[in-house]
């Protein structure tokens, strides 16, 4: 077991620990999630630099790093959507799970055609997840009630994150079109 690896789990691992301190009926329960958020945001980008640093890149850890990151998104997503429960939230928060989905489908059966390749990580991708990791810190910060600038500053990124997710996915598909059509005429 590799240190990115563990590094990766460890991420995980804090997915619990993050929805119950989310849930605590303190005040502090924002700023101390948004430091959980912040501590597995910060292991995303370490572990990948460990892996590639120290030559430490693994089949497993190739598989488990995006499923992490997707898994710890998704948890802040929905814990988020119970706090702004209204459609200028649910919106962006729907478009980035929903080109999580797609993508992660579109991977899978892009390696099944021994093209996965095509459909690599790009640049525009990792802006996108860091204009999401600082939405969701932000928006995890504070209260919605106690604080409104910073709300409408979360509100924001987390929106310019959603316009980059689409981007993305567009680039994503673009790349892949040639195959899936071409697999679609035999």
């Amino acid at each position: 077991m590799t240190l990115a690896n563990q590094l990766t789990l460890f991420r995980i691992a804090l997915i619990p620990l993050f929805v119950v301190i989310f849930y605590l009926p303190f005040k502090w329960s924002y700023p101390v999630s948004a430091v959980v958020f912040a501590l597995a945001a910060i292991t995303d980008w370490f572990d990948g630099y460990v892996a590639r640093k120290y030559n430490q890149s693994t089949a497993f850890g190739a598989f488990l790093d995006p499923v992490a990151d997707k898994l710890m998104v998704a948890a802040a997503l929905v814990l988020l959507v119970g706090v702004h429960a209204n459609a200028w939230f649910a919106i962006p928060a729907v478009i980035i799970v929903g080109r999580e989905i797609v993508i992660s489908a579109l991977r899978e059966w892009m390696a099944e055609l021994g093209q996965r390749a095509s459909v690599a990580v790009s640049y525009i991708g990792k802006i996108k997840t860091t204009m999401q990791m600082v939405a969701i810190i932000i928006l995890l910060a504070f209260s919605p009630d106690a604080a409104p600038i910073w709300n409408q500053l979360g509100y924001l990124t987390l929106y310019i994150a959603a316009g980059l997710t689409l981007w993305s996915m567009v680039l994503y598909l673009k790349a892949a079109w040639p195959i899936l059509m071409e697999n679609g005429k035999e």
